[in-house]
């Protein structure tokens, strides 16, 4: 077993049964009885003794059009956003290459790295988790980064780098760049999906799970038709199961059902910030996503409060310098938030 995987932890899902979750950025709204109930109709007629087609053309006419892609660009289907993180490592894992991205950020940039056999280095936020546009373009010069991950908008911070610093990094990077707008649907349209095609090295990798079907495990990679035609080579046939790809084509033709539980989730951001910001000793860093990050007087003890009172959050303390004593708090229902502040005004008196 090689050294360096040795030494990783493997990434941790903390078991939620009997659990409000608000950990993992999920959608908290289920699918409507009347669509949900469509689904497992449709989903009875699927031939599951037959492998998936591997090119899933009808599935990525769906995605395209749920997507906006334009036809002169191409996309590439992964099993959630995760695959497609590894297959773009392992495709420039050079003797020597190298991994930049920005600190804190998704843990898995670093985890597909180091399983890829390439070298990371992590480019450190400001304390309130900026970009500084000169430092990342000077280390960019620096390590000459094979591939450099953008999280846009940032996890666990939740906020957004300026697209002007993007644009900068990627024209000054001289391997790829690939922009990860997981969370675009909370963003209030910040993308920059327009200017792939436009630019020789950068790609827009985006998922559907934050919009409310992680359950399906569905991601994909927008890049130019040479882009994906390299990184097809490393994708494994039948990623995408018959199931996913059949339930992910019906419900994508749905757009009203997962616009309207979005705006459901980004009214109910501001108010749970407003009431975060209200409990003594909080402090809530402004988000663009489905999630919020906030600073407590005593994460871990906060964190073990309120799992033991029945709300299951993600704490950050002592995983990254700048998110000492942080938790990241999900955007869940109406009465789950509401439940949330008044557990964790508890916990914290």
């Amino acid at each position: 077993m090689r050294d360096e995987i040795r030494a990783l932890r493997a990434y941790h899902v903390s078991a939620a049964q009997g659990l409000v979750k608000l950990d993992a950025m999920e959608n908290p709204y289920r699918l409507p009885a009347d669509l949900a109930h469509a689904m497992g109709e449709r989903l009875a007629a699927v031939a599951v003794n037959r492998y998936p087609d591997p090119a899933a053309p009808a599935l990525k006419r769906a995605v395209r059009a749920a997507m906006r892609v334009p036809e002169s660009l191409d996309i590439l289907l992964g099993n959630g956003s995760d695959e497609i993180l590894q297959i773009v490592s392992l495709a420039l894992a050079k003797p020597g290459a190298t991994v930049l991205a920005p600190e804190p950020s998704f843990v898995v940039y670093r985890l597909a790295a180091i399983a890829a056999g390439m070298r990371y280095v992590g480019f450190a936020l400001g304390a309130d988790f900026t970009l500084d546009e000169t430092a990342f373009l000077e280390a960019i010069a620096r390590e000459r980064p094979a591939l450099t991950w953008i999280a846009y908008p940032n996890n666990p911070s939740g906020n957004l780098f300026r697209r002007e610093s993007i644009l900068a990094a990627v024209d000054a990077s001289p391997g790829l760049v690939a922009v990860d707008e997981a969370y675009y649907p909370f963003a209030g349209g910040a993308s920059v999906v327009d200017q792939v095609g436009k630019h020789p090295n950068l790609i827009v990798v985006r998922t559907f799970s934050k919009l409310g079907l992680a359950g399906l495990r569905l991601g994909v990679a927008i890049a130019p038709a040479a882009w994906i035609a390299e990184l097809e080579k490393l994708r494994m046939p039948y990623n995408v199961n018959v199931l996913s790809a059949a339930a992910a084509e019906m419900l994508l033709a749905e757009p009203d059902v997962f616009q309207r539980q979005t705006e459901a989730i980004v009214a109910g951001r501001a108010t749970l910030s407003r009431a975060l910001a209200a409990l003594a000793g909080v402090r809530v860093f402004a988000s663009a996503a489905n999630f919020i990050l906030v600073r407590v007087p005593d994460a871990p003890r906060a964190f073990e409060g309120l799992k033991q009172r029945g709300i299951l959050v993600r704490n950050f303390h002592g995983s990254h310098p700048l998110l000492d004593h942080c938790l990241r708090v999900t955007v869940g229902t109406p009465d789950e938030n509401a439940r949330l502040i008044a557990t964790l005004a508890a916990v914290l008196a």
